[in-house]
This record gives C-alpha cells, structure tokens and sequence, in this order.
C-alpha cells in the first residue's frame, strides 16, 4: 500500500493551513508532497512556486489527519498531537490517539493562536510526565473554584499563574496550578473581581448560566437575530514579554480578558448562511468534540488494517489503507473525505474506535514429566518490547505451594515467549450510547455492535516457527425495535414496531452476520423474570420463528440459541457458575474453532462461525462470558503445542484476567461513560462485597449521564458518522434531547400512511391520492394542548382521512373520515406553540394549516379501534353533540390543526432513503394547501359536489364555488408567548442548565 504521512508539520499562511510532511532528523523539508487546506476548507496540493517558502515560526507536528470538523460555516483541521503504541501486530506499531487539536480554519491569525495553545499543553503534558504526574488532574477548568484541600502554607512566590487559552475550545491549561480559597479571596481578590461580579450580581448569573450550557448570552443572542450574517472577530494579537516563566514568550492568560467563549470568539468562515443556534452552540460541540477524539478510545496503524482480523488481511501495496479498511469499522470517514475526494490519499489515516492492549508471557518447561510453568510478565500493554521480553522470575504453580519460595526453581529446559493481542472493533451503525440507542434499526444494524478478535502468536511474529491463532467474538444489543427510559434506575422495556416489521429488520440483521461470520449461535444472558423477561421472550420467540420459517437464508441455516439468566444462576455473587454457560456452548465452540495461520504464512483454517452474546447493554455481563469463552479458546490453542496453563486458578495468570478486564472497561466506557460493572470478577475471579459497592457508584454515575450528558454527546456522534445535518444542534436546543436518527423516519412514516390507507379506505373505487404525516394536537378542535403527536392525513378523490396512529404496534388507533363536501376552508400561515427556544419561535420552521369543516348527524362519528393488536373491531362513537337528548340538524363548525413536522428529520438525502430532499416546513405546509384546495376544486368542477352553504341564515346551493386557501397566522409568536407560563419556561431554564 502507498505509504502514509506518518508525521507532518502544520502551520498558517495567509491563504490556509500547509500540512508538510516532516523529514528524518537532518534532511530538508518534503515539500514536494506538501499540501494546503484554504481557509474555506478547500483541499489540495500546494503550488510549486510556494514550497521554498520557509516554515512559519509557529507550527505544530502532528501524527496523522482525522479530518476536517465544519460547524455552521466554519471549518476545523482535527490533527492527532498525542498518541501512544499500544500494541504491535506482526512488527507494526498500533497506536491509540491520546490528544487532538483543533485548528480553525478562518485567518492565519485565529490558526497561529491554536497552534501556539496546542504545542503549550503539549508541552505543559510532558512535563507533567516527566515529573511523574497527571497533567489531566492539574489543568482545572477556568470554571472552577479552587479547592479548599489545597496547600494553605504554600509560598506564593514558588507559584506560577500564567495559562494558555485555547482559543478554539475556549479552556484553559494551568503551567503549574496550586491555589487556596483563603489565599485567592484574602490576598488576591482583585484578581478575582471578575469572579466575584459573575456569581454576585443577577446579570452575572444570567450569563454565566448561558455560558455553561454554550450557548449566547441575551445581548448576544439580540445582536445575532438583529444580523443574519454574524461578523468574524479576530482576536488581536499581542507580544508578550518573555521572562523566566515563560521563556518562549508564549500568550498568556490577560485577567483582564473576557472569560466565557462567545460565538464571536469562534472563528468563521467568509460568506454563507449562518444558524445561530449552532454558532451559539460552537464552544461546547467543539469541545466535545476534542474531548471524544482524546478519549483514548480511537486506534490506528500506519501499515496494519485494524479494521479485519489477521486472518483476513490482505495487504496490497497498490492500494490505499482507507479503501482496504472495512467501512463499518472506519469511524472517520466522514470527516476526512475532503481529503479522499482531493486525492490526497497520503493524508487519509483511518482509525477505530474499541480497544487494542497487548500481553506478553513466557511458558517454560521444567522437564517433559511436569506442567508448563506461566512467567507473569511486570510490564503493561503500554510499553511492549518488539523483538525482546524482559526476564522474569518464575510464578510457581498452586501444586508446589509447598516449596520453599526462596529456592529458585530449576532452570527451564524449554519454552516459548508468546503475546496475547486483544481488538475490539466497534461498528459504525447504530453507534452511540446507551439508553439512546438501543435495539436494532431498520437496515438491521444492532446498538452496541462489538467485534472482538483474540490473537495468539510468538514474541517475533514469526509464522515459520510456530501457528497464528485467531478467535473472535461478537456482541450487540437485542436485535428488535425497543427502548428504555433512561429517567428510571430499573426502566421498563418499551417494544414497538409490530412483528412483521421486528421479524423482517431481525433477518436482516443475522443473514448480514452469516455472511460476514459463518453460523450464529446467540447467547442472551437477560433475566427470564422481571423487567427483562418480555424481550428475552421475544428475541427467543423470534428466533425460533426465523428457524421454522426456513432459517436465515430460506434453506434451512439455523440460528442457534442459549437463554441463560445470568443474574439468577450467578446469584450470591457465585459467578463461577458460568461453567454451566460454557458446557453448553462448548459443542459450537469446538465446531466453529478459530482461524489459523500455517508455519507458511497461509490461511489453513479459518473460524466457522461466531458466537453472539447479549444481555441488556451488552456490556458488564457480556464482559464475564466472553472473558471465559476466550479463556476456554486460549487453553486449548495452548494445549495444542503442547503447553498447559490454567487461566482460572492459577495467579500466574492475572495478565489475562486484566486485559479483558481492560476492554470491557473501555467498550462500557464509550457506551455508557464509565467502567463495566463486575470488572472485580472479571480481573481476579473472585466476586468481593468491594465490588459490589464500586458497582453501585459505577450505576449512579451511569444514570447521572444518561440523563444530562448523553443527549448532546450523542447528537455530536452523529453528526461526526455524518448521519445528521448541523441542525440537529438546534433540535437539541429545543428540546434537550436526541432523536434517533439511526432509524428513517421518512421509512417509519411512508409505512404508516400505507397501512392507514389499506385500513381506513373501504371503498374499492376510491384511490389514494396523497397521504402525509404531521404534528397535530392531542384533543380534537384544538389549536394548542400540553402534547402533541404524529397523525397521519390521507387524501383521496371523495374524501380526508384524519388518523390518529398507536406507533407502538403500528397499528390506527382512531379515524375521522371527512368527506369533500364539507370541507368549507383551508388557512395556512405561522404555527408557534412553544416560546422556550429559539427554534420554537422561527416563523419560517413553525408553519402548519387550519382545515375548517362542518358535519351532519351521519357523518361526524368517529371510528375508534377496540383491539390493540389488529384493526378488526370498529366502535362508532359520537364526538359529544348532543343537548337534552337530541342531536341538532345543523352541526357547529369544526377544525383540524396540522403543524409540519422537520421534512428532512435531520438525515441526509440517499443515505437510508430513495426519496429526494424535501422543501422546507413552509413549502411542505403550502404544497399539501394548494393538493387539497386542487382536488376539492377538480371535484366541484366536475359537478361531482354539492355544496350548502349558509349565508345570512339562508342556504344556498352552489356548484362550482373555488376554495381558496387563505394565509393567516394560525399561533403568532405574540400570542405563543401569552399562552407559556412562567412555570413552563423556568422548568425549561433549570433543564438547559444542567443538561447543557
């Protein structure tokens, strides 16, 4: 494969950032592969007559490219500036990305400030490493009051206050951080006045409110609305003196400066429309950014594909590494496609998201009468030798505990250094966290996806000498539609989508599994009582349907399926009862084996299928049975060059123990942000009282993100995968939440009017014209209620079909049929029902349409569905006109309210959909008007209706009359904001304070 940019130094110039490949210490500058990113975020290769020009001052050398971030009109370079070898695999370093930056690309200006902020906290960070300590525990953000633990008696002269700001992400890194209340309040409040009129005074606390959640405050939020095009404002630069402290005469921290990160402290780009509700949210979809990245979540190789198993790589050196790396497993190819469709392939270094760690340990043989004794590597996973293992003394096995362990045991007579190499890769479909996806979607992609490969080799990778073994596993959520409310400690599971629709995305989901792996055997470890039991039920009950239906691929391939209820059998904390698990899978392991590579380098056996492990989250009881499952495999692989190990019981062994303790924190760390619970079983195979109380801390912190942090890490997930526009940062705003948008909703609602139209529409002769779905309110005759829902509206030649819709089974759940002759008027224009945020008051997003009709004693029954599960049994009920027992002649007028949903619902057009881009809310509202309004005119045209209409209290018939649709504000913003409650946006305010 052509060879990658492995290092390369980025600096400004007047036109956009030069990425140039850095030389070997001592050769010029690559400038013939040098590159340049404008500062529109245009890619391409630097002009020849500009690669003399010499390096800017301010550079910064960088790793590798992830990719170009663009928030609203602005553009960000994301370059690796941290990372660390984590592993190797056949000699190739593997790498986990520990720092990024950011750099803007808007004006050399704003570029020079974040690569001299981004080489001072790298720099800052080796320091602290030198020194022994934690850099992450010193550099406090510029939000937080000093601790009162702090050293009181400390010298203030031994102190250094100077900070970097970055001024992209807006935080702050300490040099050296050591205050004290009493010292800073006492000694120092002059310094902290700004402090002191940011928490003490009321506008203080409007706008430091603002600032925490990242959003404008209210004069900034004025100054946007008043101009749709906001201004970039470009710090100005000035020289700082260099002293002692600050040799390079480096900025530093002016505490006279502004502190919060306004949306005119983010650099833009020139030209283009701008939404202020994602300008106002920059700092903070920035520093989300930037923190995800750093994580220690991401992995990547120069030269090894992390994306395949060692079995399946197939390394071609005519082709790039991003075009050889799966794309379920390519977490950046999004953002780095500016540089893929420049061409710039060089530049393109593809990462995953998982985890990567690596073991080295020794067997030795005493003689050929006694067991294989382990020698229990010191070292981590962090700094592993390549070619060399540190010597170590030999761990003794439980049988000779007898033997006095200050005699050295005999000197081995033979034996092998091997490395045990784990990888997890986490898919790129339904990704997210926890409570926001769950399930499965409609293109049978499974939350939580997670493919994890065991490798067992020599120390030297050397296949000449002995086999490769490779043995991988898979876990990933329950593959049906449900979800869980992440507002409970023990939610219950709420399914939804009838059992065609679950029956069809779970088919979907194994044929794709059995093509990729070979035979599937599940093992869900959900509980068969309580809240868990009803989709543990389902799953089984789908399974065993798939399998008499034909199996996966209609010829009888079988899905095989183990229910083991973990919690019940484990209970008492005896967990080593997952051996009964283990002799139960035992048969499909041995079957399915794993995949070898031959003392020839070849491929001479390759695993057969994959065992797929579920429970709820698939994270912390998962974690327990694959740790054992590849146990089992590791045993007998050894076994099979004839070395015995017991990775149970003997503590030689920990080593093991750890490494899957480790990936199992980190994948429940990027599902449910923090450590999997368990982990004490997991690490020692011992189950403690301790480890139960760190689980219960671990569970509260679990729920603490569920409901504040997730939903906006959530919606910068997605839109970094490129599964949402930028305006699912205004949707969050609105509502303080994050929709699905794995899921097609256009899918979702084409089906629903589908269904609607075969249920509701009797009569053979009358056709569907049109059919849409729209936000209307939860009680009839109403323009504003507390809720509101999705209806569906179907329109035909004769009539309106109004439907209310159970989107749990998928079934209608009331219809009101509205036949053309009474519909007396259609009005369209400005639909505000909530003044909270900013969305909520845009005229041109809240639109929606009146439709005005009257009814007659027969025809103003609705039909409501008596049975939840199908639409067999109609009820005919009145809506209520009656007075002293009779009905009048002549009915009141009535109405129905339609509000336009997002037409584009955040997903981007031929991605999940065949359907072109929709319109804007106003053009969808004025379409659907001007059908009605055309058919209804058609109709009476054609002589087809008759039409009473009363005017002056006399009825006259007239055939022919056109409806017209009129434009009159339905809910203007001025009557919205009557209509709110103080309560109402207080609730709001407190919510966007704690969830922002």
């Amino acid at each position: 494969m052509p060879p990658l940019v492995r290092k390369l130094l980025v600096f400004a110039a007047v036109d956009g950032l030069v990425l140039q490949p850095a030389p070997p210490r001592n050769h010029p500058p690559a400038t013939q592969q040098a590159i340049k990113v404008d500062y529109k975020g245009n890619v391409g290769p630097l002009l020849k007559a500009r690669r003399d020009e010499d390096t800017a001052p301010a550079s910064l050398e960088s790793h590798g490219i992830v990719g170009l971030l663009k928030v609203a009109t602005s553009y960000f370079l994301i370059s690796i500036c941290g990372r660390e070898q984590v592993a190797q695999i056949r000699g190739k370093p593997i790498y986990k990305i520990t720092d990024v930056a950011l750099i803007p690309l808007s004006s050399q200006s704003d570029a020079d400030q974040a690569i001299v902020a981004a080489k001072e906290h790298i720099r800052r960070h080796n320091q602290a490493e030198a020194a022994g300590t934690d850099d992450e525990s010193e550099a406090d953000s510029e939000d937080e009051a000093p601790s009162v633990s702090d050293s009181l008696d400390e010298e203030p002269s031994s102190r250094v206050l100077q900070e970097i700001k970055d001024p992209v992400t807006g935080q702050l890194g300490p040099v050296q951080r050591r205050t004290s209340v009493a010292e800073d309040v006492m000694q120092k409040r002059g310094m902290y006045g700004r402090f002191a009129d940011k928490w003490f005074s009321k506008k203080g606390w409007s706008t430091e409110s603002r600032r925490v959640q990242g959003l404008s405050s209210e004069d900034e939020l004025a100054r946007i609305n008043a101009t749709k095009n906001v201004e970039s404002i470009v710090p100005k630069e000035e020289e700082t003196p260099k002293s002692p402290s600050n040799p390079d005469g480096l900025p530093v921290k002016d505490t006279d400066a502004k502190e919060p990160v306004s949306p005119e402290d983010i650099p833009k780009a020139l030209g283009g429309q701008k939404d202020s509700t994602t300008i106002s949210l920059s700092p903070k979809i920035l520093r989300t950014t930037k923190m995800y990245f750093s994580s220690g979540s991401f992995f990547f190789s120069y030269d090894y594909d992390l994306s395949h198993g060692i079995a399946q790589q197939e390394p071609n050196l005519s082709i790039p590494l991003y075009k050889q790396f799966d794309p379920l497993y390519f977490w950046n190819h999004h953002i780095i496609a500016p540089f893929i469709n420049a061409g710039q392939h060089s530049f393109v270094l593809p990462v995953i998201q998982g985890f990567v760690g690596q073991r080295a340990f020794s067997i030795k043989l005493a003689d050929s009468q006694t067991n294989s004794l382990v020698i229990d590597p010191e070292f981590g996973s962090q700094d592993i030798p390549l070619h060399k293992l540190p010597q170590n003394k030999p761990v003794e096995s439980e049988s000779s505990s007898d033997t006095n362990t200050d005699t050295p045991p005999p000197e081995p007579s033979n034996g092998k250094d091997f490395l045990l190499t784990l990888v997890s890769r986490r898919s790129v479909k339904r990704a997210g966290l926890r409570y926001l996806r769950r399930g499965i979607d409609d293109e049978g992609a499974a939350a939580n996806s997670v493919e994890s490969e065991q490798i067992l080799s020599l120390s030297t990778w050397d296949s000449t000498s002995d086999k490769i073994f490779s043995f991988t596993q898979y876990r990933a959520s329950i593959p049906l539609f449900f979800s869980q409310s992440p507002y409970s400690l023990k939610p219950q599971v709420n399914m939804w989508g009838s059992a065609e629709t679950n029956a069809k995305a779970f088919k979907k989901h194994f044929s794709e599994l059995t093509a990729r792996y070979g035979s599937v055997y599940c093992a869900s470890l959900v509980d068969k009582h309580g809240t868990e039991s009803k989709i543990g039920e389902a799953y089984e009950n789908q399974a065993n349907a798939l399998n008499s239906a034909g199996g996966i691929d209609g010829q009888g391939k079988q899905i095989g399926f183990e229910w083991f209820d973990f919690h019940s059998v484990c209970r008492g904390m005896r967990f080593e009862n997952v051996s009964r698990l283990m002799d139960s899978l035992a048969p499909f392991l041995t079957s399915t084996a794993w995949s070898e590579i031959s003392k020839d380098g070849a491929v001479s056996r390759q695993q057969s299928g994959v065992l797929r492990t579920n429970c709820m989250d698939c994270l912390d009881r998962t974690n327990v049975v694959q740790s054992a499952c590849a146990r089992t495999a590791l045993e007998a692989q050894l076994s099979a060059g004839s070395f015995s190990i017991d990775l149970q019981h003997d503590p030689s062994t920990s080593w093991f123990n750890t490494l899957w303790a480790d990936n199992g924190d980190a994948i429940s760390r990027q599902y449910a942000g923090t450590a999997a619970l368990k982990g004490d079983y997991t690490r020692t195979r011992k189950r403690q009282i301790t480890g139960a109380l760190t689980d219960f801390g671990l569970t509260m912190s679990r729920y603490y993100n569920n409901i504040v942090n997730d939903f906006f890490t959530q919606a910068v997930i997605d839109y970094l995968l490129g599964r949402a526009t930028d305006s699912i940062f205004a949707e969050f705003e609105a509502d303080m939440k994050s929709s699905d948008y794995f899921i097609d909703l256009r899918k979702v609602r084409q089906a629903a009017i589908e269904r609607s139209a075969g249920i509701v529409i009797e009569d053979k002769d009358e056709d569907l014209l049109h059919g849409w779905t729209l936000s209307v309110p939860s009680a009839a005759n109403a323009l504003k209620t507390a809720t509101f829902e999705e209806a569906v509206l179907l329109l035909t030649e004769r009539a309106l079909y109004f439907c209310r819709l159970d989107w749990g089974t998928e079934k209608v759940r009331e219809f009101e049929r509205i036949a053309l002759d009474h519909v007396e008027g259609v009005v369209k224009g400005v639909y505000i029902t909530s003044t909270l945020a900013m969305r909520h008051m845009d005229s041109e997003r809240n639109v929606g349409f009146v439709v005005r009709y009257r009814t007659s004693v027969g025809n103003q029954l609705v039909r409501r569905n008596t049975r939840s599960l199908d639409s067999g049994t109609w009820d005919m009920q009145d809506d209520g006109n009656k007075k002293g027992g009779e009905k009048k002649a002549d009915e009141v007028g009535k109405f129905l309210a339609f509000k336009a949903l997002p037409p584009h619902t955040t997903v981007r057009a031929g991605e999940g959909s065949d359907s072109e881009e929709p319109g804007s809310e106003g053009e969808v509202v004025s379409g659907i008007c001007e059908e009605i309004a055309r058919v209804v005119n058609r109709a009476r045209k054609a002589g087809a209706v008759k039409w009473n209409v009363e005017v002056e209290g006399e009825a006259k018939g007239e055939e022919g009359r056109e409806l017209v649709v009129e434009e009159k504000d339905i809910i203007s913003l001025a009557d919205a904001k009557k209509s709110t409650g103080y309560l109402e946006q207080l609730g709001y305010s407190l919510k966007k304070l704690v969830w922002a």
